[in-house]
């Protein structure tokens, strides 16, 4: 199991957004918008394809770790604690001087491979949250709020694992919130 979880974290380490901004040309996400090596802010400083990019290695961060302790018969506390570690390396990445992003995607990467039904109702969470209010951390928040609820009625092997991560996620996110109920929250306005 500890050897898992160090190869979950050591994934984890590998910052997406970093990567990409550095492939595509673009400021370190760290020093620009939010200062958060993600997706969102990566959408924010160089656009879409970067963004989806750096979305899809954060998931892939969070799906590789799960999918491979499944295939060596780990069970689903297992499984989530490894995800876990990987979700711990995207925060805290040894590659980058601990300076990582805020998890979400790599969460629901982790999430839709551990259980597939829990993922879809976070999702679809998320998704309602950021349509009333284009606001991605809150709809985050409310996303990882919902989703240990989820794994302890389906799945409760994985619930603390799932209840650690949602935690330090709602800590990652302390900012935001102090953000959130002073009105300065950066979100995304539709076009008119």
């Amino acid at each position: 199991m500890l050897p898992l979880c160090v190869a979950g974290y050591l994934m984890g380490s590998i910052s997406s957004a970093i990567l990409v901004c550095r492939l595509f040309g673009y400021p370190d996400p760290r020093t620009e918008g939010s200062n958060n090596p993600g997706a969102t802010n990566v959408l924010r400083i160089g656009g879409k394809p970067a963004a989806a990019l750096t979305l899809l290695g954060d998931v892939l961060k969070g799906v590789v770790p799960v999918v491979l302790a499944h295939y060596l018969g780990m069970g689903p506390f297992v499984a989530a604690l490894v995800g876990t570690f990987a979700f711990l390396g995207h925060l805290f990445p040894v590659f980058f001087h601990f300076q990582g992003g805020k998890g979400v995607a790599t969460a629901f990467g982790l999430l839709f491979a551990l259980h597939w039904p829990s993922g879809l109702v976070a999702g679809v969470v998320w998704l309602l949250v950021f349509a009333l209010t284009r606001i991605s951390s809150l709809a985050s928040l409310s996303a990882f709020v919902v989703a240990p609820a989820c794994i302890f009625a389906w799945l409760p092997q994985a619930f603390w694992p799932m209840l650690a991560l949602s935690l330090v996620m709602i800590l990652r996110h302390r900012s935001n919130l102090q953000k959130l109920l002073r009105g300065e929250e950066l979100g995304f306005r539709k076009k008119d």
